[in-house]
């Protein structure tokens, strides 16, 4: 095959590649049929290649633009968030105005909380995109240190970094630092948004961040309230979850004022937070260039994949997506932690929460129990006076459901999270989910596991840690 006719190959099957969605695999007959044209030797098949490159090029266009400027009445309500976030995230976002806030409510609250953290030195709880936030000056050390003494958090637990600006940004990166252009492209997605990145740590910022590691975890967030927060006080804020260490994350203000009322100097009310979940931890420091997924959030692994195959058009060059514990391991970074929620027990009630293991067991490792034997078991283990309260969170159209039957003993409380095939929704639920059945005074908690695809990871890292047990169930 000459070369210009191979360049002109390779190119197509790139092109190809990135009209399909993950895992970017093409039909082989097709993949065939334009070998055979590439290995014709005339001037028509080299121009039939060219109009092919130019057809599905265009193509691959049309459909960003119809998905960018369609109108979205025709679409449920899930799926114009949905679609309304894409289309953003596909735009070029200028990561520096200042968020323009129009109620004068709003920014004298706004005010408020940047006297409290800038010139008091105190706490200050806001909402984000992603849960809740317990905020204090990043860049100073003192400030910092109440955010460990509120949530009771170990010192060798990191803080993120959450910034307003590409500008801000900069301003805590060491001088003449590169930003990598794997960075550049997720930042040009997913910023603001759930995607925290681990970049180089300049001298400026405390060791306590970054629990003295070489490196901090910084992200900007979406939620117009906490970007107008930052803009406002002028200054960086680090913002672990706002909840007491080891509990589950608050996704609501009522959570916050439940757990910590009295320990914290003001809570900005932003209603329920969209995502639900952490945001996505992702390291691209290392020397092979891959990008290392340390924990699962709001971006979801395909997300990352798709971006940087979209972005990064050298086919040899695209990094790897890694999962920390799925596709590596490192003993280093789990005793010693870049980012949080990698080395301590989190996300756990005050009551037991047992994992219900149902999909099919690959391995065949662990035994199988039947269901209405393990609550049977639990009711005459269980040291409670009156009926045994047990409540239950699995997907809204799970089978499961069909095992909740009235026992002598026992009172169910059900939190449905959200259909099998919308994760997005059950990740949205989960938090709430556990706290509501908490403050419903459950005895015990049951969760159904998920499918670990799209959202479904970043759920079951959540459950896992927040889970003292798990039991593989039969259903009758």
């Amino acid at each position: 095959m000459a070369s210009e006719r191979a360049t002109l190959y390779r190119g197509l099957l790139r092109e190809l590649r990135q009209s399909v969605p993950p895992p970017r695999k093409v039909n082989k007959t097709i993949i065939a049929h334009f070998r055979s044209i590439a290995e014709k030797d005339n001037a028509r098949a080299q121009m039939d290649l060219q109009n092919a490159v130019l057809f599905i090029r265009a193509q691959r266009e049309h459909k960003r633009l119809l998905e960018r400027y369609n109108p979205l009445f025709d679409l449920t309500a899930e799926e114009r968030i949905k679609a309304t976030a894409r289309r953003r995230s596909e735009m070029n976002v200028d990561l520096n105005p200042v968020p323009q806030i129009t109620s004068q409510e709003t920014l004298d609250a706004l005010k408020t909380a940047s006297h409290r953290l800038v010139n008091e030195m105190q706490t200050v709880v806001f909402p984000t995109e992603t849960v809740y936030g317990l905020g204090a000056l990043a860049l100073d050390a003192n400030a910092a240190a109440k955010i460990f003494s509120t949530k009771g958090r170990p010192p060798d637990n990191p803080l993120i970094v959450h910034v307003s600006s590409f500008n801000m940004l900069c301003s805590l990166l060491p001088p003449g630092y590169v930003i990598p252009k794997a960075y550049k492209a997720l930042m040009k997605h997913f910023w603001p948004g759930a995607l925290t990145l681990l970049f180089p740590r300049s001298e400026n910022i405390p060791t306590i961040i970054t629990a003295g590691q070489s490196t901090v975890a910084i992200r900007m967030p979406s939620h117009p309230v906490a970007r107008a927060l930052i803009a406002v006080a002028n200054a960086p804020l680090a913002a672990p979850s706002a909840n007491t260490s080891g509990k589950p994350s608050p996704t609501r203000a009522e959570h916050v004022l439940r757990d910590l009322h009295g320990k914290v100097s003001l809570i900005l009310d932003g209603g329920a937070c969209g995502v639900g979940l952490e945001s996505t931890v992702v390291d691209g420091l290392h020397a092979d260039g891959n990008i290392r997924v340390l924990r699962p959030g709001g971006i979801t692994v395909e997300d990352l994949e798709r971006v940087l195959c979209d972005e990064i058009h050298d086919m040899a060059n695209i990094p790897k997506v890694l999962v920390h514990k799925r596709d590596y391991a490192d003993e280093k970074i789990e005793s010693a932690p870049t980012t949080p929620g990698m080395k301590y027990r989190h996300y756990s009630p005050s009551v037991p929460v047992t994992l219900l293991l149902t999909l099919p067991n690959l391995s065949g490792d662990q035994p199988t129990t039947n269901f209405s034997d393990y609550i049977s078991s639990s009711w005459k283990k269980a040291a409670v006076k009156g009926e045994l309260k047990i409540g239950v969170l699995a997907a809204t159209d799970s089978k499961f459901w069909d095992q909740i039957r009235p026992l002598d003993g026992i009172s169910w409380c059900q939190f449905p999270l959200g259909p099998l095939a919308e994760p997005a929704v059950i990740a949205h639920n989960l938090f709430d989910g556990l706290l509501s059945l908490e403050k419903d005074g459950v005895h015990l908690m049951l969760i159904e596991e998920v499918e670990e695809s799209r959202e479904g990871l970043a759920i079951m890292n959540r459950v896992r840690k927040a889970a003292s047990d798990s039991i593989r169930i039969t259903l009758d």
